[in-house]
């Protein structure tokens, strides 16, 4: 357990530039106080004491802002940014080295009494206020945008943003080595799947004026099209 925590905190130290100590990090972090109490009900659930392990995820709930049902599997080194908001179900597995922010939600669709939570890889991001609904796996190395509903498995080394998320980036995947691997937090920086078919359309539309532009010419040259005519309709 205590190995564990190293983890954890050495994970927050990275990735937050306002932690400025382990110890201000162990005392102030939302996160990793809910992440550090759930390993604590994940115990007692699985040794069947389910209604002590809801109680202790319950109360952390109330102090924390984040509700992490005891059955869910946390790996080691996740880090919960801010934290308020983050629902987490109980089938839901989360990878080691995962950053989860503010409002994001690992939940299921319909009663289904199985499987029914997402399981992220390792090095996954997930930004503030996404959505991943459904029993499918989130691969490593992946990225969420931030807003983003993803409804569908996604494959490693991805990036998804949108409702329903859509990939706008299929990097090579890095394959998970000992440890923590590069996780890429930027939020704001991300492919806009609408603004690049506005301008794949501008493109198309720039094609065919210069297509017709081309027939125009031809027709012109044949003897085939009245010059005034072209230039009318010009003018329309």
């Amino acid at each position: 357990m205590f190995k564990h925590w190293k983890k954890d905190i050495d994970a927050v130290l990275k990735r937050d530039p306002a932690a400025t100590s382990a110890f201000e990090v162990w005392l102030c972090y939302p996160g990793l106080r809910a992440i550090r109490r759930h390993r604590r009900a994940h115990w007692l659930y699985k040794r069947g004491h389910k209604l002590l392990a809801r109680m202790v995820s319950q109360r952390t709930r109330r102090i924390t802002g984040i509700e992490i049902h005891p059955g869910a599997v946390i790996g080691e080194g996740v880090f919960i940014d801010h934290g308020a908001g983050v629902v987490i179900g109980e089938t839901a597995v989360v990878g080691d080295y995962c950053t989860l922010y503010q409002g994001v939600t690992l939940g299921g669709t319909g009663k289904d009494t199985g499987k029914r939570h997402p399981t992220l890889g390792h090095n996954v991001m997930i930004g503030s206020g996404a959505k991943v609904l459904g029993p499918f796996t989130v691969g490593d190395n992946s990225k969420i945008g931030a807003g983003s509903v993803v409804l569908k498995e996604v494959p490693p080394g991805c990036t998804v943003v949108g409702n329903p998320a859509r990939i706008v980036r299929r990097p090579e995947p890095i394959l998970p080595d000992e440890g923590e691997q590069a996780v890429d937090l930027d939020q704001v920086r991300l492919p806009d799947p609408i603004d690049e078919e506005i301008c794949e359309l501008y493109k198309r539309i720039e094609q065919l004026e210069n297509r017709c532009k081309r027939h125009t010419a031809q027709l012109l040259s044949q003897g085939k099209l009245d010059p005034g005519e072209d230039k009318r309709e010009d003018l329309t």
